[in-house]
């Protein structure tokens, strides 16, 4: 596809693009510790609520990628979000939990759609020096769209109570699918039409599954997001104990994803001088440290915000350095295959994304405790998975 002008206009709608999954994710934390009382259910359950978001944006993921490919990005990309759109509503109609768990998991189906093909679009428009840019804003934007959609949700949510978060994340959605329309260019497929790209599909992933270095990188980038969605689904939780309360919990969550964004950038300066393997290596024991801080201040009982979050800057800084090359090494084993690859490597971080977002709500969370040891577990399998899994000469 040849590119459009590369207007400020067309950037701006493909950032947002990619961060939509994320907003529509997180602007709601803040309300879930207030939905146990409000449905009468368990914290348990209550997570499912995120859990089936994630599942959802993680397996849609797969399915935008081939079909982006078969029938163009630009329509598809405009039905996910019509489908956002309707799941956000849904979710702010919601009269039950089952009601609630139900529309997340449509809402996370549309919101997918931004996610990949926001990406793909990049490498279809920008080409040469603009890419790697338009890239390196994209990391900026999803380190900091966290912190601010919880900053924001949890003033909604003060204001106009949990419903408004999801009107927010309904009206956002159709501001892109207008925008999409207007900004993005119609597409043509990019397969022919009798080509059997279905077959083509799972055996470019059963050529990827018998590679230990694949499995090694999609199970690292896997257990990082596990520990990163546990801190997303624990923290609200913990920090109401605190005395925390929806208005401001978005300015402890924003620790570990500023220092993402830090971490990225020194891999940037580092990449030259430092192999990926190694910066992996470091980013892994640099995550470990913070969570290790954060469970030695919970065991001497001190009961307090910062004890929680100011260490997990560590956590966000390690996986800054973690991050960027566990992708590289996932998408250049195979060069032929690196679309499948990514979609691969989304479909892992969601699926255990989910798991750590739901094993939050199966420990009671009286304090950090547990929620340090549920994150320890999560980044000591990602070193573990390094080590035994990746090839010597790949460490």
């Amino acid at each position: 596809m040849e590119p459009p002008a590369t207007s400020r206009w067309l950037v701006a709608n493909l950032l947002a693009a990619i961060a939509y999954g994320l907003l529509s994710m997180t602007v709601c934390l803040p309300s879930m510790p207030q939905w146990s009382e409000m449905f009468a259910a368990s914290q348990a359950d209550v997570q499912l609520t995120f859990s089936s978001f994630v599942v959802a944006f993680g397996a849609a993921q797969l399915v935008y990628g081939p079909l982006s490919d078969r029938y163009g990005r630009r329509r598809l990309l405009i039905a996910g979000f019509a489908l956002a759109a309707l799941g956000s509503l849904a979710c702010a109609m919601a009269g039950s939990l089952g009601a609630l768990i139900a529309a997340r998991f449509v809402q996370g189906a549309g919101a997918a759609a931004g996610m990949v093909l926001g990406r793909a679009m990049v490498q279809d428009f920008f080409h040469g020096a603009d890419r790697p840019r338009i890239m390196a804003y994209t990391g900026m934007i999803l380190g900091v769209c966290p912190p601010l959609a919880t900053l924001v949700g949890g003033q909604l949510h003060v204001q106009l109570g949990w419903r408004a978060n999801f009107v927010l994340a309904a009206l956002v959605a159709l501001v892109l699918l207008a925008s999409t329309s207007r900004l993005l260019p119609a597409d043509a497929p990019r397969r022919a039409a009798g080509e059997h790209w279905l077959g083509a599909f799972f055996a470019a992933y059963a050529t990827l599954l018998r590679l230990p270095a694949f499995l090694a990188y999609i199970a690292m980038l896997g257990m990082c997001t596990g520990t990163f969605y546990a801190f997303l689904a624990g923290v609200p939780v913990v920090l109401a104990g605190y005395g925390v309360g929806p208005a401001t919990i978005g300015w402890f969550i924003m620790f570990p994803p500023m220092f993402y964004i830090v971490g990225n950038f020194l891999v940037s300066r580092l990449v030259r001088h430092i192999s990926n393997e190694r910066l992996i290596l470091y980013g892994q024991f640099t995550a470990l440290s913070g969570i290790g801080i954060v469970l030695v201040l919970a065991l001497f009982g001190v009961r307090s915000p910062f004890a929680v979050a100011a260490p997990l800057a560590l956590l966000g800084l390690g996986h800054g350095l973690m991050m960027p090359s566990t992708l590289a090494g996932t998408v250049s084993l195979v060069p032929a295959l690196a679309g499948a690859a990514a979609a691969g490597a989304g479909l892992a971080q969601q699926l255990f994304g989910a798991v750590g977002g739901y094993a939050v709500g199966l420990v009671p969370h009286d304090g950090a405790l547990n929620l340090a040891l549920l994150m320890g577990c999560f980044m000591s399998l990602s070193l573990v998975c390094q080590v035994l899994l990746l090839p010597r000469g790949e460490r």
